[in-house]
């Protein structure tokens, strides 16, 4: 097997374990959100905004 062939499988190899274990990590995480506060936050900016046009 020719280097640059055993090289480009390698980094193949590198490349999908990273993508699986990004994604793995990103579906297995646990956040919990606190709903009112993430609307309220919102609201406040659409209402500076509003005021300010």
């Amino acid at each position: 097997m020719k280097f640059e062939t055993l090289m480009l499988k390698s980094l193949f190899t590198a490349c999908m374990l990273v993508c699986v274990l990004t994604l793995g990590a990103m579906l297995t995480t646990k956040v919990k959100v606190n709903v009112p506060t993430v609307v309220a936050s919102h609201a406040a900016v659409t209402s500076v905004a509003n005021s300010a046009s």
